[in-house]
């Protein structure tokens, strides 16, 4: 348990750290590129990460019906919003997990399709961000090597995963744990595989990432910045492939630096890359929060006891 706490509070510090250099670094110039800001720009963004929400639980139905598990759009975006939220309090994206607990208590559904659930998801997220930053790239002359190399590592994995679940498909075991594993995959394969499940969960993952980066394009505009939105694209796709990587709860820090950096690439100030990167993500995590607590209520009094138990029983498991 206490080397579980040493590795939030570890990656809690390790994201102020980074937000704090990035802001030390430009200090003297904030004045400067606050001036720039028109904060009707806001009203758009807010709506823009609303409606991403509500097509996140579409296809989050869409996944659990291949699954046998019918779930309200409503009780959808509740459930996304509270593991979300959790997600920018501990690392690892743990809070991911919380969705099993929701789907069992509301639905009745098994660990087993919670968790496959989940996996499909953030493959079909990968992918799609992965697919969309190689379209970006063809427009952003002189982008950086190792943006196409955090690129091509998802698809191959991506490819890979597919792969699996396609020569999986007739094994069979005996054995309780292997017959559990084999079982799991053949969720996913429903859920993912057909033609019709493939076709829904791509367009709808391509279209939320087209979304998030129109939340951060509208940040960009209220800051008066002439940036293409290709470029805008590029960073908000490698701003989330470096964010898979569980370093920080929420991705907060790493996020951030990686669009920056993008955006000083592309001939930004420095100081207005920073407080472009920053005001995005404390958008879309200002939502995500007050979303979580929304959904909290929504759900019933059941949730929090529950969620408390679920966190406590996973750290004593971790110590």
């Amino acid at each position: 348990m206490y080397r579980k706490l040493v590795a939030i509070v570890f990656s809690v510090l390790l994201a102020a750290a980074i937000l704090i250099v990035m802001v030390v670094r430009v200090w003297d110039d904030l004045s400067e590129a606050l001036s720039y800001v028109q904060p009707l720009y806001l009203f758009p963004a807010v709506f823009f990460c609303l409606f991403a929400w509500f097509i996140r639980s579409c296809r989050y139905q869409a996944i659990l019906s291949r699954m046998q598990v019918f779930i309200s759009v409503a009780f959808g975006v509740a459930c996304i919003f509270i593991s979300q939220t959790v997600n920018l309090v501990v690392p690892a994206r743990l809070g991911d997990l919380i969705r099993v607990v929701l789907l069992k208590h509301d639905y009745d559904a098994t660990i087993s399709q919670g968790l496959s659930s989940i996996v499909v998801e953030r493959v079909f997220d990968i992918i799609s961000v992965a697919l969309l930053g190689l379209c970006a790239i063809l427009f952003v002359l002189n982008a950086p090597s190792w943006v196409l190399m955090i690129l091509v590592l998802p698809l191959c994995l991506g490819v890979l995963f597919f792969i699996i679940l396609t020569l999986t498909g007739k094994i069979q075991s005996e054995n309780k744990y292997l017959r559990y594993i084999l079982n799991m995959l053949d969720e996913m394969r429903n859920a993912s595989l057909t033609p019709r499940s493939a076709i829904i969960l791509g367009l709808t993952s391509v279209g939320i990432w087209i979304l998030d980066t129109i939340i951060c394009y509208c940040v960009v505009m209220m800051f008066r910045q002439d940036i293409p939105f290709m470029v805008v694209l590029l960073a908000v796709v490698a701003g989330n492939l470096v964010k898979a990587v569980p370093l920080t709860p929420g991705g907060i820090g790493t996020y951030e630096f990686a669009l920056a950096v993008i955006f000083e690439l592309a001939g930004t100030a420095p100081a207005v890359s920073t407080l472009i990167a920053v005001i995005d993500h404390l958008v879309k995590n200002g939502i995500t929060l007050a979303g979580g607590v929304i959904s909290v209520f929504y759900l019933g009094d059941w949730v929090i006891p529950e969620l408390s138990a679920s966190i406590r029983k996973r750290l004593k498991e971790d110590s």
